[in-house]
């Protein structure tokens, strides 16, 4: 009978013991654990993010460069897709099995019963094409998008592009914003304005009955679309560099002296940005960023190539630095006896301005040598190392050498050396150590060659502080942010040179004598008084580099430019013509010029778009 009683016991403690367990498990699973709750929302409601509309880009006169165009993503939800249809699904879609393999790869259960995107950007017509390849399955969808277009193909490294968004942007991300597989700018101002452009994110929610078939709108949050923003860029003039710089190596940068606003910004060769539009950065990206393109393709070289040499212009810089120390007047005149640095032919520099008319390399030898040996030390070398640092620091201020906080990623500080450059970096040579060089070992720099490293940018904006007289404003792209109108407040702030402004007076003289009668004779304009300088860069063993900077009109500055033409040898072989075509291009655009194309001016235009300067040996006509 114990016995019995016993096992009554045993079996009800047994079945209390379930109880309690099943009791306890329903209470974890309604009330402390939000995993089921999630799965349940799965079950019967479906949540979508929506995707606001990727804000518009303007140039400086209303047209349209970037927009949006609807499109369709196919999308893959795991948890339904079966392994043994990746052959077939990879042969109808183009895509790779890793690249399958990393759609289906989620790490929660939640995001295996969630639309996977696996291509972007399908017109109508591509949709539909793969609806017929693929077989019906519950596994696939096609979700309603937009991706960018490019009514006006143009400045596709000014504009950059969108594509999906990368780990380290992911996790750099502290708002919660972004989910895996959401485009984002990747590159030019695409990028750098992000935030603005990208919008905010709304949210639905359907209901579901017990097959999946939705049911009724529960919940909408609407999506905003991003700001629009109005571009710096004029397009017809940006349209016309790129085609004056067909089948060359090189850049152009336009600026309004006044403002600092970047009318033109050409890298040559360039590509349509359409090819990376929708699902084309996928596609296309190797063929664009390819390592072994010789002609750097993919590279902004207007703000990326810092390396360029700035050859004779860098003497406008000499001039003025040399002025406000003291050590010349502009009357101050040399010997050119070609020692130690080689010159050609030309008139007695007897002042500033005539050296910088005929570009005389001896007296810019004579001025650099007087900045850094200013007799402060008894030793050549520190009191080279004295004026390097001075004259450093007044370089410097002319934007050269140091980052120009312009809206665009990817910009480089260019090289003015310092005495640290000197002692310990100097690259390709051993470093002299401290107090072991002196003027005598880099005196290169005194003309624009030896150490000195400028982008083709902080060229025009050199171009631009003339203009102005010893003042510039940061070289920026973005005119206007959304309704209100504005621009970041960084580009609305006068930066000063170390020069006074009366110095630049008889450097600009000289700038407008150099179109007139000296280098750059190629670049006049009719009816307008343009000031520039050519320079060329030198180049061992094949052609040098034309480069040459101006701004025009003379008296009513609107536009300053710096064009570089690689292995165009002389600057006024080619970079002063094609600036001079395109300052009449912009100059007649405004009204500033109302009369008759020259036969001059359309010889020069047609022999810039016929010329191919692609090779280090291009043979130069």
């Amino acid at each position: 009978m114990d016995n019995v009683q016993n096992r009554k016991f045993v079996i009800l403690a047994i079945f209390i013991f379930i109880g309690v367990l099943y009791i306890g498990r329903l209470f974890y699973i309604q009330i402390i654990s939000d995993e089921h709750k999630e799965w349940a929302k799965t079950v019967s409601q479906r949540s979508l993010r929506v995707l606001p509309e990727r804000g518009y880009m303007f140039d400086r006169n209303g047209v349209v460069l970037v927009g949006n165009e609807k499109t369709y993503d196919f999308c893959i939800v795991p948890q339904k897709f079966s392994t043994e249809d990746s052959l077939g699904v990879c042969k109808s879609t183009g895509l790779s099995i890793q690249e399958l393999r990393d759609v289906l790869d989620v790490e929660t259960s939640y995001d295996r019963l969630m639309p996977q995107k696996a291509i972007s950007g399908l017109s109508i017509s591509e949709m539909e094409t793969l609806k017929q390849k693929l077989v019906e399955g519950k596994a696939f969808s096609f979700i309603e998008s937009n991706k960018r277009v490019y009514p006006n193909p143009m400045a596709p490294h000014v504009l950059g592009f969108t594509g999906i968004i990368q780990k380290r942007h992911m996790d750099a991300d502290t708002t919660g914003y972004y989910r895996e597989q959401d485009f984002v700018g990747r590159a030019g101002v695409e990028s750098s304005y992000e935030k603005e452009l990208r919008g905010l994110i709304g949210f639905k929610e359907i209901l579901k009955d017990n097959k999946g078939q939705e049911k009724a709108l529960v919940k909408y949050d609407t999506a905003i679309a991003g700001q629009n923003i109005t571009l710096t860029l004029d397009s017809r003039l940006q349209e016309y560099g790129e085609h004056l710089m067909i089948n060359k190596i090189g850049s152009i940068v336009a600026i309004e002296p006044k403002t600092g606003e970047i009318l033109s910004m050409v890298s040559a060769p360039t590509y349509d940005p359409n090819v990376f539009s929708g699902d084309g950065l996928r596609k296309n990206y190797d063929s664009i960023f390819n390592p072994n393109d010789t002609l750097q393709t993919s590279k902004n070289k207007a703000i990326y190539n810092d390396t360029y040499r700035p050859g004779s212009i860098f003497k406008l810089v000499q001039a003025l630095v040399g002025m406000q120390a003291g050590v010349i007047d502009s009357t101050t005149s040399f010997v050119c006896n070609k020692q130690p640095m080689n010159c050609h032919n030309h008139p007695h520099p007897s002042n500033v301005k005539v050296a910088i008319q005929h570009s005389c390399n001896p007296y810019f030898y004579n001025v650099y040598r007087r900045l850094l040996l200013r007799g402060e030390a008894k030793s050549h070398f520190i009191d080279s190392r004295f004026g390097l640092t001075k004259w450093e620091e007044a370089v410097r201020s002319f934007g050269l050498g140091t980052k120009l906080n312009t809206d665009i990623p990817g910009i480089k500080t260019g090289n003015v050396p310092d005495t640290s450059y000197y002692d310990n970096e100097f690259p390709l040579k051993k470093p002299y150590g401290r107090n072991r060089w002196a003027f005598s070992m880099i005196y290169s720099n005194s003309i624009g060659e030896g150490e000195i490293g400028v982008a083709p940018i902080q060229m025009a904006n050199l171009a631009a502080i003339i203009a102005n007289r010893g003042w510039y404003y940061t070289p920026h792209l973005v005119k206007e942010i959304g309704k209100n109108g504005d621009k970041r407040e960084e580009y609305t702030k006068k930066n000063y040179t170390l020069v006074d402004s009366a110095y630049f007076e008889p450097v600009a003289y000289a700038m407008e004598q150099v179109v007139i009668n000296g280098t750059a004779r190629r670049a006049r304009i009719d009816s307008v008084r343009v000031c520039g300088k050519t320079g060329t860069v030198e180049n061992k063993s094949f052609n040098d580099h034309s480069v040459f900077i101006a701004y025009a009109p003379a008296e009513d500055p609107q536009i300053a430019i710096a064009v570089y033409v690689e292995y165009g040898t002389w600057g006024g072989t080619w970079a002063a013509p094609i600036a001079s075509l395109m300052i009449e291009k912009y100059l007649r655009d405004q009204g500033y010029l109302n009369t008759v194309r020259s036969k001059k001016s359309l010889a020069k235009e047609k022999r810039a778009f016929e010329s191919v300067i692609q090779h280090k040996h291009a043979i130069i006509k």
